[in-house]
Formats: C-alpha cells, structure tokens, sequence
C-alpha cells in the first residue's frame, strides 16, 4: 500500500522487527485464545467523525476532518482479545486523527514509550499532515479486518490487520509540490502490550 508505506518509512524497520520479536517470544497462535474473538470488525469511537474501522467506508469520497479528539470505545476496555481487536480499531481513528490534525500527543499517550513505529508516525504527522496542508484527499486509513490476533506467554498480543486507504496528495514541506499518492490496501503488523487494565500499542509497521 503506497499510501501507508510511505508513512511508515519514518520507523526504524530493523529495530522494529527486532522488538515485536521480544514482545512476542512464546506467543502460538494455535493456543485456545487465539483467533478472532469476533466476527464482526472493531466499533470506531462514538465521538470522532472518522470512520477508519468501518469497512463500508471505503468508497472514494475522501472522509472529513476530524473536529473532536477519538476516546477509546467501551468494547476496547479491558484486557480481554476482544478488547485488544476493538483497540485496533480506535488506534486507527488516532492514527487518522494524527494524520488531520498535526496532533500526535494523543496517539502516544496509547502507545509504550519504547515503540519505534508509533514515534516514527508521530514525528511523520508533526510535519506532514492535512492541517498544514501536507495531506491532501483521501488519506485516511480504513481498518477492514483483523485478520489474526493471538496471546502470548509474555503477555502481550499480537496480530495484523488489513488496512484501505484512498488516493491523495502528500507534501513534503508546506511549499513543495504535491506528490500523488494512489489507492491501495495494506497490513497492520501489531503487538500490544497491558497498560493499568487495557491494551496499549507496544510496536506497530504497516506494510504493503
């Protein structure tokens, strides 16, 4: 997915694999927890004007901007694989609500401190983003499923998920000519880690 892989250029892929291995050392996905707690795909926040985890979004009229910050939905509560498929879906909505806004604060404050994908975003929306004209179009994520979401012995989760975006226009520097960028899907490769009660991302890539 072109869209997403240029965003996801910012991280550090070979410190990012190297922790999402650690996080998930003895996970199995073949153990009784694992899989798809849920058939149907995570609720977006009620207070957000995004519709990033709703599939039948994915159309190509470009999603409005944001004006009232994602909270974290009742279904992500908790510590549950439930909880943790419906957190993809909210982390999404922050995710897109960094890429309208400029506005990485609240995107960390559901992140652990040490993920490498998480800063490498944050520092991509702080100078690229629709705000300040960086991001033009369709640029929002769609979250379409979780395809896997499994629990592992170090207690952490960990999963993908597939992801849509539409076309847009992306500006390095506010003053720079705008570079199209084409509609594509791409994957979600996450872990989670607890955090006082509920799951927090403890590394992420996006990859196409």
């Amino acid at each position: 997915m072109t869209p997403v892989t240029t965003r996801n250029r910012q991280a550090t892929a070979l410190t990012l694999a190297c922790l999402c291995a650690a996080a998930l050392a003895g996970c199995n996905n073949k153990s009784p927890e694992a899989g798809r707690p849920n058939t149907a795909p995570p609720q977006s926040s009620a207070t957000t004007n995004t519709t990033a985890s709703t599939p039948s979004s994915a159309g190509s009229t470009p999603p409005s901007t944001p004006t009232d910050a994602p909270t974290r939905p009742a279904l992500a509560a908790g510590s549950t694989l439930a909880a943790g498929e419906a957190f993809i879906g909210y982390y999404v909505d922050l995710l897109n609500y960094a890429y309208s806004t400029g506005d990485a604060e609240l995107l960390l404050a559901e992140s652990d401190k040490g993920c490498v994908g998480c800063k490498g975003i944050a520092g991509y929306v702080r100078k690229i983003n629709a705000k300040n004209g960086g991001l033009q179009g369709d640029f929002k994520d769609r979250l379409i499923d979780v395809k896997e979401i499994y629990r592992g012995k170090s207690g952490h989760l960990g999963g993908s998920a597939s992801l849509k975006s539409g076309t847009f226009q992306e500006r390095a520097t506010p003053g720079a000519s705008p570079v199209p960028q084409p509609a594509g899907t791409g994957t979600m490769e996450f872990t989670l880690s607890p955090s006082a009660g509920n799951w927090v991302m403890y590394e992420m890539q996006i990859n196409e």
